[in-house]
């Protein structure tokens, strides 16, 4: 299919608007979270409009309705990460609660007092808290993978650090901060090798990089739908039913169990096991309208445009004097993290603000990142499908603005 961006900008009504009364707004905050094109906001209003209802429980028509366009989304999830059983597919309120979920169920079972579990140097918080948390709380011990100064996890030493105490092995595939994209089945082979489960984190990865979960052959896989052109406070959990079927569920309530008394409760089988209490239903059927939107246009389809705009990006950001890059990985997305001469990446992203460019400042919920590269912060563009040249231009003139001001 060919690339029809223009038809692509049409369906997503946030990229035309106007900010600060005149300034054209270019919206390079992608890896924070992506515009919502108008066929999945039409699928969420129809379904608050005309469709409320809730799930598994009603035998009424709307009750009805929602149970199938709900669990049909299990069966969208499924193909589109090359997954066999809609059995493996949870769904969460994104990536955060379902890596907390593993930590709870699958740490719980399988990793107790002094046992290993390995991630890597460019985490996101999201993926290094909750296995804090269960380290402190079992007395666990959380290894660390380094990476180099190009943000590439140091492959050697990552294998050095698999050992017979190493019970899980979980490692974002894109870094948010850097775009890295990791060698994540070689990764996943070289701990298989030891017998060591891995987790992906897939959040950045989800809507650049194709996935299929039998060919990667990970235990676990997250991703966040809100990085997906999705809704916010949806995702899903994909793990190995082997697995799932011997973990005990750690939130209780709703359709995860089969039969209630006071003296014991019985379970429901995976998925519902993990999926306590009235769930974002609205969410889940919009994740599932945005799934239909990216299969639409095509997976490579999509990481094509985005490298050439990552492309172009990285040489119009080093033609300018004083820029350095942070993450110059050769494996990348579309993701561009930079600094300029001595100005706090905060002042960066205000007077980017000012001409209508909007950017990411801060650490990126990757302080050890920022510790690794000696930085507080660093500026982040990050590109989508709807972003254009023009908008790489735009990037480019907000930051001679920037060094007029500050240098």
């Amino acid at each position: 299919m060919t690339y029809n961006l223009e038809q692509i900008r049409r369906d997503f009504p946030a990229v035309s608007q106007l900010i600060h009364g005149d300034k054209p707004l270019v919206y390079l905050d992608n890896a924070a979270t992506t515009f919502k094109p108008t066929q999945v906001i039409e699928v969420l209003s129809e379904h608050y409009r005309m469709e409320t209802s809730n799930i598994h429980r009603g035998v009424h028509l709307l009750s009805e309705q929602a149970t199938v366009k709900y669990e049909a989304v299990r069966d969208k999830v499924k193909t589109f990460i090359g997954c066999d059983d809609g059995g493996e597919i949870i769904f969460t309120s994104g990536t955060t609660e379902a890596i907390n979920l593993v930590a709870n169920c699958f740490g719980n079972s399988f990793i107790s007092h002094g046992d290993e579990i390995l991630i890597t140097e460019m985490e996101h918080h999201s993926n290094i808290v909750p296995w804090q948390m269960f380290c402190e709380r079992t007395g666990a011990i959380l290894k660390v993978a380094p990476i180099d100064d190009n943000g590439d996890v140091i492959i050697e030493a990552y294998e050095k650090l698999l050992t017979d105490k190493t019970r899980l092995v979980s490692i974002v595939y894109v870094s948010n901060s850097l775009g890295t994209i990791n060698p994540v089945k070689g990764m996943i082979d070289a701990a298989h090798s030891k017998n060591i489960p891995v987790m992906l984190d897939a959040a950045q990865a989800v809507a650049t990089v194709p996935i299929d979960v039998v060919e990667l052959d990970c235990e676990f896989l997250a991703f966040s739908a809100h990085k997906l052109f999705g809704p916010t406070g949806v995702g899903c959990l994909f793990g190995k039913k082997e697995i799932l079927d011997r973990l005990t569920p750690y939130q209780g309530g709703g359709d995860m169990i089969l039969n209630v008394t006071f003296d014991k409760t019985t379970y429901n089988k995976s998925p519902a096991k993990f999926e306590a209490g009235t769930p974002h239903i609205a969410g889940v059927i919009g994740m599932g309208a945005a799934i239909d939107y990216v299969t639409s246009i095509g997976i490579d389809n999509i990481a094509m445009y985005e490298n050439e705009l990552l492309v172009y990006a990285t040489e119009s950001l080093k033609a300018i004097d004083g820029i350095r890059l942070i993450g110059t990985a050769k494996k990348k997305c579309a993701i561009v993290s930079f600094l300029i001469d001595d100005v706090h990446p905060h002042d960066i992203g205000s007077i980017l603000d000012s001409q209508g460019v909007a950017i990411r400042a801060g650490h990126h919920c990757t302080q050890p990142v920022m510790q690794h590269f000696k930085v507080p912060a660093t500026g982040r563009a990050s590109f989508s499908i709807y972003n254009t040249k023009a908008d790489v231009d735009a990037l480019a003139a907000a930051i001679l603005k920037v060094k007029e001001v500050f240098v």
